[in-house]
């Protein structure tokens, strides 16, 4: 059954999630570029020397802030204002008990480990956002209702892709259906942009758009067109270029994005009709399993960071109605389903798998049946990728109101990130006034969860 869920809604605060989205890669300057353009961009940025790290990540964003004591971390002897009505269930980890909607992700719960002390403090959507796509509290002049993509600092995709460049013939970072509105690279620019696949990887239609020929042209009229260009090229060469050796390398670049629109074995990785109907099935016909599976597709043509976008986890009203009917039976499908398919396919040691939103939901319940904004206490689950397996660390209070042990935050879950997947995250950019800029201020790895 396709998603009943509308993917396009006003946050609580009035605001429209596409309105932070830009179609194609988007620039810190707001400028947006052609296929050739960006490739060229992306091999500048496979230049450093970080080009041989082998873990990749998908980052699946729950757009709104999932309810982590309605999931992962029920408290059955609370009051009744606080546990809701959900029941815990034994999982395949003696000891561990999870929601009673999740039946799949127990069964696979020992190739998970969960982080129970999370905690961070800002319950505004925009800016929880960005801390927990880049590791960095929002400083002054953040504006969160704008119609741009508004990073302060790059999220860990960009950064990723920047440190790490192109793996094979699929861009390095690469967003589901659409961008979390903090999921662009800033001051990085469009060297690190993601590719925006902008189109729902469950609907009948679905194309990526950048890799699609005008129905009207074929290969044979591509060719000729492209020896056109070419011609003119040679001109402009001649008569302008001639001493500047980066735009005489740009037709390198358009012979890439030729072969990326032309090559079956390059476009191969973005056909998710490739793909078998009853794995199609197994991570559910709706968009985020299908969008997990087009993730783990991209992972394996070499993609080195994914981020699947799912809404609508804002559940001021009706929140177990919303869980129990619509949102937790497609999130157990899709989530035990991509865990188990990475390990299938020998993937899942490589591929960190880290399902969360920007905070989770108040251990009150409110008079509208919903549960508000609750920074304060959370679950990280993590999967793969040199996570330990089948373990839970950390705890929260009796209420789920705050974390009982060592709090770890944002930076924390930057820093195990960028130290899995091989980034110096002490290193320091500079912005475009020239300030240094470090990738994480502040963070450590959580070591107590890594192998």
């Amino acid at each position: 059954m396709r998603d009943q869920t509308p993917q396009r809604k006003n946050y609580c605060d009035g605001v429209t999630r596409r309105d932070f989205v830009r179609i194609g890669a988007i620039s810190w300057m707001g400028l947006q570029l052609g296929l050739p353009e960006l490739l060229r961009l992306e091999a500048e940025a496979a230049s450093g020397p970080h080009g041989d790290k082998s873990v990749s990540c998908i980052f699946i964003f729950l757009l709104g802030g999932a309810s982590c004591i309605d999931m992962w971390d029920l408290k059955p002897e609370a009051p009744d204002e606080i546990r809701g009505p959900f029941q815990e269930i034994a999982t395949r980890v003696p000891g561990t008990r999870i929601c009673e909607h999740l039946p799949r992700i127990a069964d696979c719960i020992d190739r998970l480990a969960l982080v129970r002390s999370f905690s961070h403090r800002d319950g505004g959507h925009g800016s929880a956002d960005h801390w927990m796509m880049t590791g960095h509290k929002v400083g002054p002049g953040f504006v969160s209702n704008d119609n741009m993509v508004n990073n302060q600092r790059p999220c860990h995709g960009a950064v990723v892709a920047k440190e790490l460049g192109p793996r094979g013939a699929v861009p390095p970072y690469i967003a589901i259906p659409s961008m979390p509105k903090s999921g662009g690279a800033a001051y990085l620019g469009a060297t690190a942009s993601p590719f925006l696949i902008d189109a729902d990887p469950s609907a009948p239609d679905f194309r990526v758009r950048d890799l699609q020929l005008a129905l009207a042209v074929d290969a044979h009229r591509l060719d000729n067109r492209r020896g056109l260009v070419a011609q003119l090229d040679r001109y402009q060469r001649s008569m302008e270029l001639q001493a500047n050796r980066r735009a005489e390398a740009l037709n390198a670049y358009y012979q890439n994005a030729f072969d990326l629109v032309t090559r079956p074995e390059a476009k191969k990785a973005f056909d998710i009709n490739r793909e078998d109907p009853r794995v199609r099935d197994a991570y559910g016909r709706h968009s985020l399993g299908q969008s997990c599976l087009m993730a783990r597709r991209l992972i394996e043509a070499g993609a080195r960071f994914v981020t699947v976008e799912h809404g609508n986890w804002d559940t001021h009203q009706q929140n177990f109605v919303s869980l129990k009917d619509n949102l937790l039976p497609q999130f157990d499908r899709a989530i035990a389903a991509l865990v188990q398919d990475l390990d299938d396919r020998g993937l899942l040691d490589s591929t960190l798998v880290i399902p969360t939103g920007e905070f989770g939901r108040t251990p009150t319940i409110n008079k509208d049946a919903g549960r508000d904004h609750w920074p304060n206490a959370m679950t990280i689950p993590m999967a793969g990728g040199g996570v330990q397996t089948g373990i839970v660390y950390g705890a929260s209070d009796p209420r789920a109101q705050a974390p009982a042990s060592e709090p770890l935050g944002p930076e924390d879950l930057a820093a195990t990130i960028y130290h899995l997947m091989g980034v110096d995250y002490s290193k320091s950019y500079y912005g475009p006034l020239g300030r240094p800029l470090p990738i994480l201020d502040k963070g450590r790895p959580i070591h107590e969860i890594l192998i």
